[in-house]
């Protein structure tokens, strides 16, 4: 797996100089990275929806304090990294512009420093850190930990192994976009939702801002 991230350009991989990984103290998860994903379009908000004020802060920076105290380095997936200069952290540009979530986990694979990264959607602030944790530590090899919510499977908040990256490249080439288009060719391991609510009842961390109305409503 390291000799794909190997064969990529370096300017794909922006803002890493400076941002060396944090020390592994004991409230961090081992070997995982966590990584938001602010590659969507934000169509039906009208304007960019990952900086728009949430609690005080823009919304993406909400989120990079809550994963940030879970994991030792966080990696934002943009193809506008100049839109963030106030996060401090890696950026990283997808190999596969406009193929949506899957080719930004993808891109994240590619370039992380670690076996295992943890995804977030930009517009997902309510992180569940019992449920983050949770993932992490599922014991058995899997290649893919996805808890089920009430919409059934959430992929924009789950585990991934560089394990998946031949799959989900074999996908992105044959422009095939959905997140769950490779999991027929990796060890998948499904949190079903009695598991998940054991971590987060009321299956908040799943909630996402689309639109303007929502975005009203959901205010802190």
């Amino acid at each position: 797996m390291e000799a794909i991230a190997q064969q990529l350009p370096e300017s794909l991989l922006i803002g890493t100089a400076g941002h060396p990984e944090r020390e592994v103290h004991p409230g961090l998860l081992p070997g995982v990275t966590a990584v938001i994903l602010a590659g969507g379009q934000s169509r039906r908000m009208g304007s960019n929806k990952a900086v728009l004020p949430y609690g005080g802060v823009p919304l993406i920076e909400r989120i990079y304090r809550q994963v940030s105290e879970l994991c030792a380095e966080t990696v934002v997936v943009t193809n506008t990294p100049e839109l963030y200069p106030f996060l401090p952290c890696p950026k990283v540009k997808d190999v596969y512009p406009g193929m949506g979530p899957l080719a930004g986990i993808h891109a994240a694979l590619s370039q992380s420093r670690t076996r295992y990264i943890l995804t977030v959607a930009c517009d997902m602030p309510w992180i569940s850190p019992a449920l983050f944790r949770a993932l992490a530590a599922e014991p058995g090899g899997w290649d893919v930990v996805i808890p089920e919510g009430d919409h059934g499977m959430e992929p924009l908040h789950a585990l991934y192994s560089r394990d998946c990256l031949p799959a989900i490249e074999s996908m992105l080439k044959q422009e095939r976009r959905r997140v769950v288009s490779f999991f027929d060719q990796v060890r998948v391991k499904v949190f079903p939702m009695e598991q998940t609510v054991q971590h987060d009842p009321s299956l908040r961390a799943f909630r996402n801002i689309n639109t303007v109305q929502e975005y009203l409503a959901l205010q802190p």
